[in-house]
């Protein structure tokens, strides 16, 4: 995930949700603070495994081939040795496809890389999983410095590892309508709909 910067970010605070009766003065709207620059940028790599929804995430300053490996370390080690196969799914970024990773890979033969065509981002889960994580860790806030970002994101992602569940893709269950119950048919009709008595 990234860029991403230190600075405002837009949210939901309200400045004053109702009117104060000894001003005589009607409720403000929210606003967000005015922000002279950004104070520090960097990258978020992450892992999830949509089984058991856990999720990790890891900050650096930038997104490099020696970044990207010390990633996939991390994450050999956090995920279980009984698990056989590891899919990394990834684009076509050529850190992704660097020397040092098929190195990684021929050194961890459980792992096999999943490279993902070009615009098809809803190919991979770690996409939701990134749209979780910026309202959880990043909305209305104000970060002075990365570091303040770094513990952001690592206190929003430890809050959802908190409150983990597999992770179903598509819509979310409260979403889904209700099966409407159909008519059935005795036997087929030779123009129009089904009649039923």
């Amino acid at each position: 995930m990234g860029p991403e910067a230190a600075k405002s970010f837009p949210g939901q605070q309200v400045v004053r949700a109702r009117p104060d009766p000894a001003d005589k003065r009607p409720a403000e709207r929210a606003r967000q603070e005015a922000d002279d620059g950004r104070h520090g940028k960097g990258y978020i790599f992450g892992a999830f495994q949509p089984a058991t929804g856990d999720a990790m995430t890891r900050p650096y300053p930038g997104r490099t081939r020696k970044n990207w490996v010390d990633v996939l370390e991390q994450v050999e080690a956090w995920v279980p040795a009984e698990v056989e196969t590891v899919y990394a799914i990834v684009d076509n970024l050529n850190v992704h496809r660097a020397t040092d990773v098929l190195l990684f890979s021929l050194v961890h033969p459980r792992w096999e890389f999943v490279f993902q065509p070009t615009y098809a981002a809803y190919l991979n889960l770690i996409e939701p999983w990134w749209k979780i994580l910026r309202p959880l860790a990043l909305k209305g806030r104000r970060f002075e410095t990365w570091e303040d970002v770094c513990q952001a994101v690592a206190a929003a992602t430890a809050y959802w590892n908190k409150h983990r569940h597999p992770f179903i893709w598509g819509r979310r269950r409260r979403h889904w309508a209700a099966a409407p119950a159909l008519p059935r048919c005795p036997k087929r009709p030779r123009l129009g709909g089904c009649t039923t008595k």
